[in-house]
């Protein structure tokens, strides 16, 4: 069988993973994820107990979670090296150093803004607090991450790689949120025109918008969710 990736909407982190598949050009499909109404509840909890998206059914129909596990998935199974680097090669170690930064402290300095915009009732204080906190950790991580980028057309080399694709995704949300004013940080804005004018992320994107864009054709089309829990939940 064809792999299959959940990937979450709106504004999923997994848009990159989707961007990803399609660069390495192998068959897949995917499998839509509305995250505000069909992951938090016991039906999704059956593919994924955390309740999160990036979710990877493998061509063995394997359950896997995690965007940094499935990016070394991918990364095996990329042998014409699209999307990756040779092994032990110092342009995978960056790749890979990139790739944590991005999915750790990058991600997770969002995470008080995120709770702030899913809270309905909490006290208009607390999601002031939070929102403060998390503006705060944000701009952090952008210092961080600017001081990080080098001069190359994309994060590591000249061409788009899993690093960009991590990034991708998540970079976004500075906006969503108008967590820090992104002219403040001219490296990162360069890069991230770069990426999003990359076919195969341009290509994600009108996915993730439910538009049906021409692709190179890897991509056999959308499972609905209810049909992967059915086959694939526990």
């Amino acid at each position: 069988m064809e792999p299959i990736l959940l990937y979450g909407v709106p504004a999923g982190s997994s848009m990159g993973l989707v961007a990803a598949f399609e660069r390495l050009g192998q068959p897949y499909r995917l499998c839509r994820v509305d995250m505000l109404t069909e992951m938090k509840n016991d039906a999704y909890t059956r593919i994924n107990g955390r309740q999160e998206t990036p979710v990877l059914i493998t061509d063995e129909g394997k359950v896997l979670t995690e965007t940094m596990a499935i990016a070394a998935w991918l990364e095996a199974r990329d042998r014409q090296r699209r999307i990756s680097f040779d092994p032990r090669s110092p342009e995978a170690d960056r790749m890979h150093q990139l790739m944590a930064f991005v999915n750790t402290g990058f991600t997770a300095a969002f995470t008080p803004l995120w709770a702030a915009y899913e809270m309905e009732s909490a006290e208009p204080e607390l999601k002031a607090t939070l929102r403060d906190f998390g503006r705060k950790a944000v701009a952090e991580r952008h210092d961080r991450l600017e001081a990080m980028i080098s001069n190359t057309d994309f994060l590591v080399g000249d061409r788009l790689t899993l690093a960009d694709t991590t990034l991708i995704g998540v970079a976004r949300w500075a906006e969503f949120h108008q967590a820090v004013d992104g002219a403040a940080y001219p490296r990162l804005a360069a890069l991230r025109r770069r990426i999003e004018s990359d076919p195969d992320v341009r290509y994600a994107q009108a996915i993730e918008d439910g538009e049906k864009p021409a692709g190179s054709g890897a991509c056999l089309g959308h499972i609905p969710l209810a049909e992967v829990i059915e086959r694939f939940g526990a």
